[in-house]
C-alpha cells in the first residue's frame, strides 16, 4: 500500500487488475440478475462532462447492486449511423476553420491526426477507441465483450429484421408530414444531426388570409381565435417583401417566409417586390369578421419569423397594446396616416378570472410595464397567455364558439376556417436558427412519399401509457413529463437517403434514421458478446432473431438455416431469456422527448410485456464553472481531460456528490480541488487505521464505541435508501462527508477498538464511487476478493442506540455551548460547573411533548395537568415561564431530551470535560445545586444544562 495517495498509480492498477481478472463479465447463474444500460455515445467527438455524469451514475448503481448479490450486466456500445459523421468528414476534408477550432481547441484534437479524420470510417474507429479508452479510464464496470456499432453488419441485419415487424404491424407508413430538413444533405434531420437548436420543435402555426384587394396578407399565429380582435396589422417599414403566387392566390410576406414556404407542399412562384412602406396605411379585411383595420408600422416585426406581418390584438396581448400607445400622437403622415389611433378600440373576446374587459392592458399596469421595450413586457405576456389558456372562455362575441374553452378552441376554430378557405396550417421552428452539423440553416420540409413512423397511432400510444404505469420513473416527478411527451408525440420521419447506417429491408433507397435504429439495440448486447468471439454472421436471416428474441421456431431450425452450431443458437436464446428485460434505463433529460420516448414505443411494439422494460432514471445536465458547455462553442470538459487533471475517483466522487436527479452539477474547479483534499484525508486515515495495532475489536465496548456503531447503522440505511433511489448526493452525504464527522467526533472522544469495523464498512459504501482507492484499502487487509465485489453492508438495528446518541449529542452540545461563552466573554476559566435539569422541568417536558403530538400546544390544558403535578406545582412561579418557552417551540418538541439522565451522564464523562476544556469541570444537578453564585441553576433546562465560568 502507497504510503502517499497516488490516483495515478493506484487506479492503473486496479483498472488492469479488473481486466485481466474479467472481473465485470457476468455469466448466467443462479443469482437475481439486474441489466442495467445507459445512451450509447454518438462518435463526433470525445466524451464530455455530461456523458461523465450520466456514466459515471450508471457505473455507481452497476456496482451498488453487484455489491448487494445480484449478477449485474452493464454492456456499452457506440451509435454511429445517420449523417452528422459524414458532414463532419467532408468538413474535415475542406479544413473547414469553424470545425478545425472546435476539433483542436475544444475536443483536444492535435491537427495532425484531425487531419487523418477525412472518411467516416476513419472518424468512426478514432472516437471509438477514444471513447472506449476515455471509459476504461474512469474505472466504469463495464463487460466490454459486449461492445458494437451501429454500423456493425450483424446489427444491420437486427435492424432489419426490427423494422421487418414494425412494418408488418402497419406502424411503418408511407406519407407527406413536416419534417426538418437540410437543404443540402436533402435528408431529414433528428436531433443528433444538428449543431445548433436541438431542443427546437416543430410548431404548427394558423395562418389567418387578411385581404387587400386581390392579395392576401397571410399572418402566422398559435391563436387563431384571436382573430376576432384584431384591430390592426404591424408590418415593418424596413423590409421588403415579395408577391408570390400561392397556388392560385397573391400573396405578400418577407422573403423568408417566401423561401420557408417553397419547401410547403403549396406550388409557389415570385412576383415581383413591395417595400413595407407602402403597405403601411393601407386598410386590410379580416377574412372572419368582415371589418376593414389599418397596417400600422412596427419594427419590432421579425421578417423571419413566420409570414412577416402580425396581427394586432391589443385586449389580449401586451405587444400589441404597448406598441399600439407608443404611436399614440406620434406624426405618421409619411404613411399616409392622419387619423388619431387613440380612437382605435380595442375588442375583448376571452372572460379570464381575475381579469377584467382588457387582460393585457391590466397586466401592464398590474407589473408597471413602460413600453414594449421594457423587459417586463415578456412576462405580462406569458402571465396573460397562461391565464386565459388554462382558465379562459370564449364570448359571445365570436358567435358559434361562444363558451368553448380557451385550451380546447384550436382545432376546432382552426378545422372551421381551413374549411372556408380563409387559413391554412404553417409550419415553424420553436427556436431558430435550426443549424445542421453541415453547417447549412434548416428548414421545415413537407416530404411526400416519405417513411414515417406512425407514432401518433392510438393503440399504440396506450400501449406505451400501460408500459409507463406499469414502471418505475426516478425522479417520480418525472412521469408526468412521460405522459405528456406521449399525448404530444406525433409521427416521425424514419428514413433518409443520405449517411450511414441500415437499409430499409423493402425499400434500398432508403437508410433507417439513426434515432430509429437505436430503440431496441439493448437486446442485441446479449448476441454482441457471440459476434465478437468470432461467430459466423454471414446469414442472419429473420428466423435467428425471432428465435433468439421472440422465441418463435427452434434452435435445430434456426441451425440449419444459419450453420450456426445449434448449440451456440441454444445459448444465445437462453442468455436473452436470462438478462431480458431491461431492469434500469439511466440517462440525461435532454432524451426525454426522443430517444427515451422511442425506447418505449418500440419495446411495447416489438416484445410481449414480460420483457418490457422495468425503471427509467433521468439526470440533469453539467456546467462548466457556472456557463452552459457547448460542444461546438465551449466551455467543454472532456471526460479524458478530467480524469487526466483530478483523476478517476476524484472525478466520479465530485460528479455524483455536487448534485442528483434532475438537478445540474456546476463543475467547478476549485471545489474539485477540495474533493481531492478530501479523498486524500480518507486514504491517510484509513492507512493510519490499518496500521494502528492496538486496535482491541474484542474489547468491551464503552459508550462512544456504542455510539459509532449506531451513528454507521443509521449512515448505511441512509446511504442504502438513497442508492435505491439513485440519489447519489444523498448517499454520498452519508456515506462520506457524515461518516467523517461522526468518525473525528469518535476519535476526538478517544474511540479506536471499532476503527476497523467501521473501515470495512466505510470502504465497501464508498466502493461505487471512488471504486479504485476501495480496491486499494481492502487489499491492504480489510478483506477477501475485491471490494467491488464485497457484501454492501446491512444496516444492524440491534446496534441502533438511541441512549448513545442522546448522550453523546448532549455532550456536544454542552461542549460547544461551553466553549461559545468562552470565546464571546473573552475569559479565561479557572474552573466550569454545569448544572443539569431539574426534576419539574423533565416534567412539564413530558408533559408537554405528550400535549403536542398534533403539532400545537394547548397552554391551557397543559397548565392544567401542570399544577395538578406536585412536583411542578411546586413551582407555580416559574412553571408559566417555562411552560410559555416550551410552547414557543411547540412544532419541534420531541422526546430526544427525555429518558436521559443528564447529571449521570456529564459525571461519567467529567474526565473527557476536564481535558477537552483544560480545567477543572464540577456536575451538579439542579436540584441539589449547592454552592449557586449567580443563580445559574435556574437557566437549566432539558438537554441544555446551566454553565457557570469562574
Amino acid at each position: 500500500m502507497l504510503e502517499n495517495y497516488s490516483a495515478k498509480e493506484i487506479e492503473a492498477k486496479w483498472q488492469k487488475t479488473w481486466e485481466e481478472k474479467t472481473v465485470f463479465q457476468p455469466e448466467p447463474d443462479d443469482r437475481q440478475k439486474f441489466f442495467l444500460t445507459i445512451p450509447y455515445p454518438y462518435l463526433n467527438g470525445n466524451l464530455h462532462a455530461g456523458h461523465t455524469r450520466t456514466f459515471t451514475i450508471g457505473d455507481a448503481v452497476a456496482r451498488f447492486m453487484r455489491m448487494q448479490g445480484k449478477n449485474v450486466l452493464f454492456p456499452m456500445a457506440f451509435h454511429a449511423t445517420g449523417t452528422p459523421i459524414v458532414g463532419l468528414s467532408e468538413l474535415i476534408a475542406k479544413r473547414d476553420p469553424l470545425i478545425w477550432d472546435v476539433y483542436t481547441k475544444l475536443h483536444g484534437i492535435p491537427e495532425e491526426e484531425l487531419s487523418e479524420l477525412n472518411t467516416p470510417e476513419k472518424i468512426v474507429l478514432y472516437f471509438r477507441r477514444q471513447a472506449k479508452a476515455a471509459m476504461q479510464s474512469i474505472g466504469y464496470s463495464i463487460d466490454w465483450r459486449r461492445e458494437f456499432t451501429t454500423t456493425d453488419p450483424a446489427y444491420s441485419k437486427f435492424i432489419e429484421w426490427q423494422y421487418g415487424i414494425l412494418r408488418r404491424l402497419d406502424y411503418v407508413v408511407k406519407g407527406s408530414h413536416p419534417v426538418r430538413w437540410c437543404p443540402h444533405d436533402r435528408n431529414p434531420v433528428e436531433d443528433h444531426d444538428i449543431l445548433k437548436g436541438e431542443d427546437a420543435t416543430i410548431m404548427d402555426f394558423s395562418l389567418i388570409k387578411f385581404r387587400m384587394g386581390d392579395r392576401i396578407l397571410p399572418c402566422a399565429t398559435l391563436r387563431p381565435e384571436t382573430v376576432f380582435g384584431v384591430v390592426n396589422l404591424w408590418l415593418n417599414p424596413d423590409v421588403n417583401y415579395v408577391l408570390a403566387k400561392v397556388n392560385d392566390e397573391t400573396w405578400v410576406v418577407s422573403k423568408e417566409a417566401y423561401e420557408k414556404l417553397t419547401f410547403t407542399d403549396r406550388t409557389v412562384a415570385l412576383v415581383g417586390e413591395i417595400s413595407g412602406k407602402e403597405l403601411i396605411g393601407k386598410r386590410v379585411t379580416n377574412p372572419l369578421t368582415g371589418t376593414e383595420v389599418l397596417v400600422l408600422p412596427a419594427g419590432f416585426v421579425d421578417p423571419d419569423n413566420g409570414s412577416g406581418i402580425v396581427m394586432s390584438v391589443p385586449a389580449h396581448a401586451p405587444y400589441d397594446y404597448l406598441a399600439l400607445k407608443d404611436l399614440y400622437g406620434k406624426d405618421l403622415s409619411q404613411y399616409g396616416i392622419t387619423e388619431d389611433l387613440s380612437a382605435i378600440k380595442f375588442i375583448s373576446l376571452i372572460e379570464s378570472p381575475g381579469y377584467g374587459e382588457m387582460p393585457a392592458v391590466e397586466a401592464a399596469n398590474e407589473l408597471k410595464v413602460k413600453d414594449q421595450n421594457d423587459p417586463k413586457a415578456e412576462e405580462a405576456t406569458k402571465m396573460v397567455y397562461r391565464r386565459e389558456f388554462h382558465n379562459g372562455v370564449l364570448k359571445a362575441n365570436t358567435g358559434k364558439y361562444a363558451g368553448i374553452a380557451v385550451s380546447k378552441i384550436k382545432d376546432v376554430l382552426l378545422a372551421d376556417l381551413i374549411e372556408q378557405g380563409i387559413a391554412e396550417i404553417f409550419y415553424e421552428f420553436s427556436e431558430t436558427p435550426v443549424i445542421c452539423r453541415c453547417g447549412t440553416r434548416c428548414v421545415i420540409m413537407m416530404v411526400r412519399d416519405q417513411w414515417f413512423l406512425e407514432y401518433s397511432d392510438v393503440e399504440w400510444k396506450a400501449n406505451v401509457l400501460r408500459c409507463l404505469a406499469g414502471m418505475k420513473i426516478i425522479p417520480e416527478e418525472f412521469r408526468v413529463e412521460f405522459i405528456n411527451k406521449v399525448d404530444w408525440l406525433k409521427d416521425k420521419a424514419c428514413a433518409r437517403r443520405k449517411g450511414l447506417g441500415t437499409h430499409l429491408p423493402w425499400d434500398k433507397e432508403w437508410l433507417i434514421e439513426s434515432l430509429g435504429d437505436s430503440t431496441i439495440y439493448m437486446a442485441y448486447y446479449i448476441l454482441a458478446k457471440y459476434v465478437n468471439a468470432g461467430m459466423k454472421i454471414d446469414q442472419l436471416p429473420p428466423e435467428f432473431f425471432e428465435y433468439i428474441f421472440m422465441n418463435n421456431g427452434g434452435a435445430a431450425a434456426v441451425a440449419a438455416i444459419t450453420g450456426i452450431p445449434q448449440e451456440t443458437v441454444q445459448k444465445i436464446h437462453d442468455d436473452f431469456a436470462y438478462w431480458y428485460p431491461v431492469d434500469l434505463r439511466t440517462s440525461g433529460k435532454d432524451l426525454v422527448a426522443n430517444h427515451l420516448l422511442f425506447f418505449l414505443y418500440h419495446h411495447v411494439a416489438i416484445f410481449p410485456e414480460r420483457q418490457w422494460p422495468k425503471a427509467i432514471a433521468v439526470n440533469g445536465f453539467v456546467s462548466l464553472e457556472g456557463k452552459k458547455m457547448s460542444k461546438s462553442k465551449g466551455p467543454i470538459l472532456t471526460l479524458r481531460q478530467a480524469v487526466a487533471e483530478n483523476g478517476a475517483d476524484v472525478t466520479r466522487l465530485y460528479i455524483l456528490g455536487n448534485a442528483e436527479g434532475t438537478a445540474d452539477v456546476d463543475w467547478r474547479n476549485d471545489a474539485v480541488e477540495a474533493t481531492y483534499a478530501h479523498l486524500e484525508r480518507f486514504y491517510n486515515l484509513a492507512r493510519e487505521i490499518l496500521a494502528d495495532s492496538s486496535i482491541d475489536e474484542s474489547a468491551e465496548k464503552t459508550l462512544i464505541d456504542r455510539w459509532m456503531l449506531s451513528r454507521l447503522q443509521r449512515r448505511i440505511a441512509e446511504a442504502t435508501q438513497a442508492l435505491e433511489n439513485i440519489q447519489t448526493r444523498r448517499a454520498l452525504q452519508n456515506a462520506f462527508y457524515l461518516l467523517f464527522n461522526d468518525l473525528r467526533w469518535y476519535q476526538r472522544r478517544g474511540g479506536k477498538n471499532q476503527l476497523r469495523a467501521i473501515l470495512s464498512a466505510w470502504v465497501r459504501m464508498m466502493s461505487p464511487f471512488t471504486p479504485h482507492v476501495c480496491e486499494e484499502l481492502w487489499a491492504a487487509g480489510l478483506g477477501k476478493g475485491y471490494a467491488s465485489l464485497a457484501d454492501w453492508p446491512v444496516a444492524d438495528a440491534a446496534l441502533i442506540d438511541p441512549q448513545a446518541e442522546k448522550a453523546e449529542d448532549l455532550l456536544e452540545r454542552t461542549l460547544k455551548d461551553v466553549l461559545e461563552i468562552v470565546s464571546v466573554t473573552k475569559a479565561t476559566p479557572a474552573k466550569i460547573t454545569l448544572y443539569t435539569a431539574p426534576a419539574w422541568k423533565k416534567e412539564m417536558l413530558r408533559l408537554a411533548v405528550a400535549a403536542a403530538q398534533g403539532g400545537k400546544l394547548d397552554m391551557g390544558a397543559l397548565m392544567k395537568q401542570a399544577m395538578a403535578t406536585p412536583s411542578i406545582s411546586e413551582h407555580k412561579k416559574d412553571a408559566p415561564k417555562y411552560a410559555q418557552k416550551l410552547a414557543k417551540a411547540a412544532h419541534s418538541l420531541s422526546a430526544e431530551a427525555l429518558g436521559l439522565d443528564e447529571f449521570e451522564t456529564l459525571s461519567r464523562e467529567k474526565a473527557y470535560l476536564q481535558t477537552a476544556l483544560g480545567v477543572p469541570v464540577e456536575i451538579r444537578s439542579a436540584d441539589e445545586a449547592g454552592e449557586d453564585p449567580k443563580g445559574k441553576s435556574k437557566q437549566a433546562e432539558p438537554g441544555r444544562p446551566a454553565i457557570y465560568i469562574e
